[in-house]
């Protein structure tokens, strides 16, 4: 079974998955943070009893679990952020990597670009792999959400299996719900990124195979937002459509209405990724705020820290904002 998923935080968990909750919980290591609204420091009492529930909690989930099984060589994972940029490509052309370098680009470039490079040789030889894999009959199993480059990424490999001539393959898809429940707590995930090594297992019984004429289908709107080549693609009224470069401004707009007139925005990105949970990232948050300075809508009062990302610094509200 290959496990396709796109994020490299989903691969990791994924991978702890196929084997959380074989044996004996050993235990480990447990780091907690603790803050007081006072500003005063946790005692060692608190940290102590912090510590010890993390680790029962930590032993229950272990307990609880069921391992998928299989093997961490099967899981591939393009966090390849397919819902932002050119997507004229079929494979992985020049014009993703200049997608990722644009979006890596807010970081310092000892940083940013070997992480591209990363991303980018690491999912052109996870590609050459799997096609290796399914033209020998092997199963895909692709995890997927309603999340902007998860979903983008499946209609990209369906597309791909259809240009590879491979739609004989089986393909099984794991759709992550709006929301679960998990004894009397509602819990929502923005991505499979989110989800815990110990709750994988839960989801499989929502797994189904897809068949030919849903990968056809799915590879035909590929296509159709490929001819249009928009700057992004959202899903809006559970379709995937083209939407233009601004279609989050709104929200970062909102955001700095409520701030003072200078800001520290890092904090504003923050708070929008998490009241809003569009599913996008703070990359993209950071390069759209970077066009709102350049139209002087914004103004830098303060420079980011040379070995910290661009939106480390403080910003300032233009009169006309």
């Amino acid at each position: 079974m290959i496990e396709i998923v796109f994020s490299d935080s989903a691969g990791g968990s994924l991978k702890i998955a196929q084997h959380y909750g074989e044996g004996k919980y050993c235990g480990g290591t447990a780091g907690v943070i603790i803050n007081h609204s006072d500003g005063s420091k946790p005692t060692k009492a608190e940290i102590k009893n912090a510590q010890r529930k993390l680790e029962e909690r930590e032993r229950l989930a272990w307990e609880k679990a069921v391992p998928l099984g299989g093997n961490s060589s099967d899981v591939f994972s393009f966090n390849l952020a397919w819902s932002v940029g050119s997507i004229a490509d079929n494979c992985l052309g020049i014009e993703r990597l200049g997608v990722l370098e644009r979006l890596f680009s807010i970081y310092p470039e000892d940083v940013g670009k070997p992480a591209v490079e990363e991303l980018y040789q690491s999912a052109t030889k996870n590609l050459d792999a799997i096609r290796n894999k399914v033209e020998n009959g092997e199963t895909l199993r692709i995890w997927y959400s309603n999340q902007p480059d998860e979903i983008c990424g499946l209609y990209w490999i369906m597309n791909l299996l259809k240009s590879w001539e491979l739609l004989f393959t089986k393909v099984v898809l794991v759709k992550l719900p709006e929301w679960t429940i998990d004894e009397t707590t509602i819990v929502r995930y923005n991505s499979w990124g989110e989800v815990e090594p110990g709750k994988w297992h839960n989801y499989l019984d929502l797994q189904m195979t897809a068949p030919k004429v849903l990968i056809n289908a799915i590879a035909s709107h590929w296509s159709d937002l490929q001819k249009e080549n928009a700057p992004l693609r959202a899903l809006i009224n559970g379709r995937l459509q083209s939407v233009p470069e601004n279609f989050y401004d709104d929200f970062i707009l909102r955001e700095i209405d409520s701030e003072k007139n200078e800001f520290r925005e890092a904090n504003l990105i923050g708070r929008i990724l998490g009241k809003y949970q569009l599913g996008i990232s703070d990359r993209w948050l950071a390069l759209r705020i970077e066009e709102m300075i350049r139209s002087g809508k914004l103004s830098v009062v303060s420079s980011a820290p040379e070995d910290g990302p661009s939106y480390h610094r403080i910003l300032k509200k233009a009169n006309r904002i």
